[in-house]
């Protein structure tokens, strides 16, 4: 099956052999995506709300660089490394997702850089590629 990659403009050099997003037969799947600017610095260190925001407003360029919006998203992956930001990056998330949520999980883990506190992987179904 085709694919269509999906690099929003000012994307910076992932840490690993992945883009932002694929898109195949109108499903988009975003890669997990964690609080870097564009050096794969962590921004906002010791903010898990601020960092869910990063994270959420880098998926949204995503999706909308694939045609879509946040209404498309469907599924998330979430990873935090303390389950005392639960509640924190849950605020942020329901502004994101303010009608029907997508369908979710959320696991407590390491991840890549030591200060970041959450990571989030995405699917959203903005239609067949063109």
């Amino acid at each position: 099956m085709p694919k269509t990659v999906i690099i929003p403009p000012g994307t910076g050099k992932p840490l690993a052999p992945y883009v932002p997003g694929a898109l195949a037969d109108g499903i988009l799947y975003v890669s997990g995506t964690l609080p870097f600017d564009k050096d794969n610095n962590v921004v906002h260190v010791g903010d898990a709300g601020a960092q869910a925001r990063h994270v959420l407003e880098t998926i949204k360029g995503v999706v909308e660089a694939a045609g879509g919006t946040m209404d498309d998203v469907t599924f998330n992956h979430i990873f935090v490394t303390d389950w005392a930001d639960y509640s924190a990056i849950n605020a942020v998330y329901a502004e994101y997702f303010p009608g029907d949520k997508p369908a979710r999980f959320c696991i407590q883990c390491g991840l890549v850089k030591p200060d970041a506190r959450v990571e989030i992987a995405s699917v959203a179904h903005v239609g067949k590629a063109g």
